[in-house]
């Protein structure tokens, strides 16, 4: 039963201006969320964007191996397939001549790549792990090799006049997201672009130069350095060929390693194309290493510490305050008998939190300069950024709180006092 309306007016009013606007308004919503549906309005708004990458695994992979056989049934020629797979993978890593029963011992799986099934016939495109522990005595590149240093890796997309990393789930994201590294000599760090990787990991990232920023971002994931390879797509007409350019860069100053480009005849083979370019890009890498070129830039090495240029200065401030302090012995002790020629104990060293506005990183590295070179001031890093807004430093000082704001104005800030934190601005 529907419920009295307890205030209804018997005359029928006209909707004015305003009402048919927010009728057309919602009007419009309706029909936007029947064309498109809730679902995909609730992504857009939640920012559905990360994908999580494979797991790294040691064992030996060998994928792109075709085979097509026939069978008493489906299932018999596709399990045909399957072992022909695993010999004929066999032979493309290399290995020495073995019985086929000798060989199956050390597949430990078998990926599907592509596959069609028949009455009677198997086609398809797999991928054969084999077990190192069994294998790799027996190839070539089993043995232990040499491994680069953590290496976080942005994938930088340019297609169609855009830049993009992911700030949507792109191909490209997703063809490193699905590469197995396991054999490669690299240390990838992949993000998985979820939460706030799309904001701090953008396509203007490897365009930033200032070593305190990357240095921040890196130890957010534990990297040493930085892997920048690029996919620069250009579609010939709608639904025809795709051709990529590809460079592989790295570091902070974004570095050229090398390039190539492939082809793919549609968009239906754009994937492959794009999972081959990761392959290639890494052999790219994995050669740099071997020439020693790709190793951690050692600029990026300074930690959250004083700059050399300040750490000089501040080394010959502390020079001349020491000097009456050696001097002192020397002159006659009655005729000074000043406090300061007493040894005085050493102030307590505690942590504080400061505020500071970023707008951007060249501020970022200013305001840390700033704090590092504070009398008193033991060390100072960043626990928050937030470019365009407030970001947030953690500073260890010896002596209280009262000290520091005061020594922090003294360097042209206007310092604010709360509990245990700072607010400094210019």
């Amino acid at each position: 039963m529907t419920p009295a309306l307890p205030h209804l007016s018997a005359r029928i009013r006209r909707p004015g201006p305003a009402a048919l606007l927010v009728s057309a308004l919602g009007a419009g919503l309706v029909a936007a969320l029947a064309l498109v549906g809730p679902a995909r309005l609730i992504a857009q708004i939640e920012g559905d964007r990360g994908i999580i990458p494979v797991a790294a695994s040691r064992d030996i992979m060998v994928d792109g191996v075709e085979v097509n056989v026939t069978g008493d049934s489906g299932e018999d020629a596709r399990l045909k397939g399957w072992q022909e797979a695993a010999k004929l993978a066999w032979a493309k890593a290399g290995g020495p001549a073995m019985g086929e029963g000798q060989i199956q011992s050390m597949v430990s799986s078998v990926v599907i790549q592509q596959e069609q099934i028949g009455p009677r016939r198997y086609v398809a495109t797999l991928g054969v792990v084999f077990d190192r522990a069994r294998a790799g005595q027996y190839l070539s590149g089993g043995g232990e090799r040499s491994h680069s240093a953590p290496m976080m890796v942005i994938p930088v997309l340019r297609s169609g006049g855009v830049s993009q990393v992911f700030e949507v789930k792109g191909q490209w994201q997703a063809a490193w997201a699905q590469f197995r590294a396991g054999q490669s000599p690299i240390d990838y760090v992949r993000p998985s672009g979820s939460g706030g990787d799309s904001l701090l990991l953008t396509a203007g990232q490897p365009g930033r130069r200032s070593r305190a920023w990357w240095r921040n971002v890196l130890d957010q994931f534990g990297a040493s350095d930085v892997l920048i390879p690029e996919a620069r797509l250009e579609r010939q007409w709608p639904g025809g060929p795709v051709r990529g350019t590809f460079t592989a860069r790295y570091g902070p100053d974004n570095t050229w390693l090398g390039s190539f480009e492939m082809t793919a005849n549609d968009e239906a083979g754009l994937p492959k194309m794009l999972a081959q370019a990761v392959v290639r890009i890494d052999a790219i890498y994995a050669d740099a290493l071997q020439k020693g070129l790709l190793k951690p830039d050692t600029t990026l090495n300074v930690r959250p510490s004083i700059d050399p240029a300040l750490a000089a200065l501040i080394a010959a401030g502390q020079a001349q305050e020491e000097k009456p302090k050696t001097a002192a012995p020397d002159a006659d002790a009655s005729a000074s008998p000043t406090p300061s020629a007493t040894p005085t104990e050493e102030a307590k060293v505690s942590t504080f939190t400061v505020q500071f506005a970023s707008p951007d990183a060249a501020a970022v590295d200013a305001a840390l300069g700033a704090v590092r070179s504070a009398p008193g001031v033991k060390g100072a890093s960043t626990t928050s950024l937030a470019m365009g807004g407030t970001s947030l430093m953690r500073v260890s000082y010896a002596g209280d709180i009262g000290d520091l704001a005061a020594a922090l104005r003294a360097r042209g800030y206007s310092v604010s006092v709360g509990n245990n934190a700072l607010s400094i601005r210019r």
